[in-house]
């Protein structure tokens, strides 16, 4: 199997095919960005990007993701290390706190800016409602995302 993770082609071993993308990237692969917590499509905090679309990698096996380009948050951020807007505003609006959840809801605040560069505060809420996070209580998400969209990020 080969995979693009944030820009760098990974052969990984077809024996590896029945775990899940996540399992694969964390553990043989070393990309943290996607975090591990629930495994099972509930709180979205291993949100990632496969071909340009959203997904849970803990629900995708590496097998579906064979030949795919993966972007984490990572992948958001500069060359030189320049923080995307999208990464940016939630650092000003308050919207990280223990930064668990963090690398998920970025990746899912830049595709909805992606796809809906002028979202509502109702739009945001729907782009984003696969996301938990269990500090924030969401209002300084509301308003990263708003944040970003005001400057233009997408």
């Amino acid at each position: 199997m080969r995979l693009e993770v944030d820009g760098v082609v990974h052969d990984v071993p077809d024996a590896l095919a029945g775990q899940s993308l996540l399992r694969v990237l964390r553990d043989v692969l070393g990309v943290t960005a996607a975090k591990n917590a629930c495994e099972q499509g509930e709180c979205g905090s291993c949100t990632v990007t496969i071909d340009g679309e959203v997904a849970c990698a803990c629900l995708v096996l590496a097998a579906q993701a064979d030949g795919a380009t993966v972007e984490t948050a990572a992948s958001l951020a500069a060359s030189d290390g320049t923080l995307h807007p999208v990464q940016q505003a939630f650092l000003r609006a308050g919207a990280v706190q223990c930064g668990f959840c963090t690398p998920g809801l970025v990746v899912a605040a830049a595709d909805l800016l992606r796809r809906n560069p002028d979202p509502s505060d109702a739009d945001i809420r729907e782009g984003l409602n696969g996301n938990l996070c269990r500090c924030t209580g969401y209002q300084k998400i509301v308003d990263a995302v708003r944040l970003a969209a005001q400057e233009g990020s997408a």
